[in-house]
């Protein structure tokens, strides 16, 4: 099973689960910002993907909190900055899930 499936069936295990909404960049930046975005192309996707389920609860805040988020990417990265690491990796994850499909949708048109 592809990662981006795993994190799919993963964000809809959960009927209070949420995508991500809004500006995917802005997202995107602020973890570049923390360093967030290199170690988590580098990891072990199959074995991060299996303890994912374990932090369900912290994701699915931190979904919520992004998408509630008014800020500049410069802001976001502030708030950012006071969640664990791990957290934020499963958020670069799903937003490299999100960049991934909208790409699809775009060549198909």
């Amino acid at each position: 099973m592809s990662a981006a499936r795993k994190i799919e069936q993963f964000i809809q295990t959960d009927k209070s689960s949420v995508f991500l909404q809004g500006n995917l960049q802005n997202i995107f930046d602020a973890l570049y910002y923390l360093g967030i975005i290199d170690p988590v192309l580098e990891m072990d996707w199959d074995e991060a993907l299996t303890i994912m389920p374990n932090y369900s609860d912290e994701v699915h805040g931190l979904i919520q909190m992004v998408n509630e988020f008014k800020g500049s990417g410069e802001e976001l990265a502030e708030v950012l900055k006071s969640y664990d690491e791990r957290t934020l990796g499963y958020l670069a994850m799903e937003v490299a899930r999100e960049f991934a499909d909208f790409h699809a949708r775009e060549e198909l048109h």
